[in-house]
Formats: C-alpha cells, structure tokens, sequence
C-alpha cells in the first residue's frame, strides 16, 4: 500500500506516522517539506503532489485550527480546510484512491444534551466549523472512496494540551475558574491514528465501509471536571500542586472571537458496528499520557 499523509507534525499527524508505517511504503508531508507541496495554503501544489505519489491511500492530518483565528482569517480558513481538500479529493478520483479526512463535531449547533449523530442536521455556530463542513462536502461529492472521522476534544502528549496547561497553572495559583457547560469527551491523537490504521485494513476490503463517523473516546466530562480528574491524578502521583480551590463557571465567563458549542458528544456507534472496535472510556487515555509525563517531564 503507498500511502501518502498530509499534516505529518500536528498532534494527529504524529501519531499517524507511527500507526501507519506498517501499513506500507509512508511518505508524510507537512508545510516545511522540500521534496513535495505540503502547504494546505497552495491546493494546485496539494494537487501536484498527488499526482506524483500516486498513492493509494492519502491521510489529511493538516487543518486550519486555529478556532478564534479563523474569525478573523475565514479566507485563510476556507483554503485550507475546504479548497485544498477538494483539490486531493478530485485527485483521488482519478487514482482511485481512498482518502481520510478528520472533521470535528463543531459542524453542528452544539445545543441539547444527546450524542450527535453522522446523520444529524449540520449548523455550524463559527467559521471553522463552516469550513471544516465545506471541506467534508467537496470529498464527499468528489471521491468515493472516503473515510470522515468527526471527532473533538483532541489532545497529545506531544506539544501543548489542556492537561499541561491546567498543571502548569495549578502550580502557579492558588485558584483556577474553569468551563462546566460545554461536554464531551477527550479523545487521545493516539486512539485516532491506532483507529485509523485498523479502518484502513477493514476498508481496502471492504469498501462498502465508506462515508463519515464519528470517533471520539467513550463517556462524557465538561472541562472543569476534567481539569479535576488531571489534579487528582497529579497528587496521587505525588506532583505538588499550588491550587486549593477549582470554580466551575459558565462559558460567558469567558467571551471568544467564536462561539463554542455547550454538547460536543459524539454517538460513534456506527463506527464500533463498521470497524468491530471498542473505544475506550476518556479516562484511559488522559491517565496513560499523565503517566508518560509525570516520568519523563518535569511541568
């Protein structure tokens, strides 16, 4: 399998390279690349470059996710998130080959308290949800053979994450107000590349399996209950921590360029039927990547 992974350096695309090499022969590709057009912001380059390949499989890890940014930058946004997906998509096309793409749960309104399903009526309350929607729309008119995994709440050892975030002030303060009204689940970049390998292998045999998912880690938390779950698991580690006092607020606490959906909850039971996978409860995840940097990092 030649397969060729836009995105390499980001959360998702790190992970990719690993869960992917074994896959077949891996080319992965980010802005900074010499050999071959990885800039999102170039979709003719993008093109070029697929037509060299000529993979059989192309992974797209690179987006415009910068949420509050894209406010002001939605031209910007519309480029890398939607016309660079339609130019790998038309590509594709014509080669055959099956593309994945990830998109995110803020195509939809982001009201109620059900788990969103792929079939549910989409209504983006910001420009990046909107783009991110317009680029799953030009890979669906255009190319088949598609995997969309909608998913939220990412997060990865490597790099920054709200986890490090919420230690670092802990250590700092006495007192931290943290979001209690938006939920859903934080689903590692680890968990999505394992599953995107294995849907990869069920897909290449059986390509009825095509079309958009849901892929989130399993259960329900709001940022302020996660923010407790990372502090706990930081004392009983041993981890001396400043804080003593957390406050649960409301998101108006805290005004953004864009709007943030309150329910990000993802039903992803489609994808555990289609791929015969169960996805781990939130809590595993977030307690590996604490783990791994509580013994090799000092916060």
């Amino acid at each position: 399998m030649n397969i060729l992974l836009f995105g390499k350096t980001g959360q998702v695309g790190w992970e990719l390279q690993r869960a992917l090499a074994p896959l077949g022969n891996l080319t992965a590709l980010d802005v900074h690349s010499k050999e071959h057009c990885g800039d999102f912001s170039n979709p003719e380059g993008i093109a070029e470059t697929v037509r060299a390949i000529k993979p059989d499989v192309i992974v797209n890890a690179a987006a415009h996710t910068a949420v509050d940014k894209a406010e002001s930058e939605p031209e910007f946004a519309q480029l890398l998130n939607a016309t660079s997906v339609e130019s790998i998509a038309k590509e594709a096309a014509k080669l055959g080959a099956w593309v994945v793409h990830y998109s995110t749960d803020y195509v939809f309104p982001g009201e109620g308290e059900t788990p969103w399903c792929e079939t549910d009526a989409t209504a983006p309350l910001n420009v990046y949800g909107q783009t991110k929607l317009d680029g799953e729309k030009a890979l669906q008119e255009y190319c088949p053979k598609h995997l969309i995994f909608r998913t939220s709440w990412v997060y990865a050892g490597k790099g920054n994450n709200f986890a490090k975030t919420m230690l670092r002030l802990a250590k700092e303060r006495n007192e931290l107000s943290v979001i209690n009204d938006q939920f859903g689940a934080p689903t590692g970049a680890e968990l999505l590349a394992d599953c995107t390998a294995h849907a990869l292998r069920v897909a290449v045999v059986k390509p009825d399996v095509a079309g958009i998912y849901h892929l989130v880690a399993a259960g329900t938390t709001t940022w302020h209950d996660y923010a407790a779950f990372v502090f706990d698991e930081a004392r009983a580690a041993g981890i001396e921590l400043q804080l003593s006092r957390l406050n649960a607020v409301a998101t108006s606490a805290y005004p953004t360029p864009a709007r943030r959906p309150n329910n990000s909850r993802l039903n992803t039971a489609k994808f555990e039927q289609n791929f015969d996978l169960q996805l781990p409860q939130w809590e595993q995840g977030v307690k590996r990547m604490l783990t791994e940097l509580f013994t090799t990092v000092t916060i």
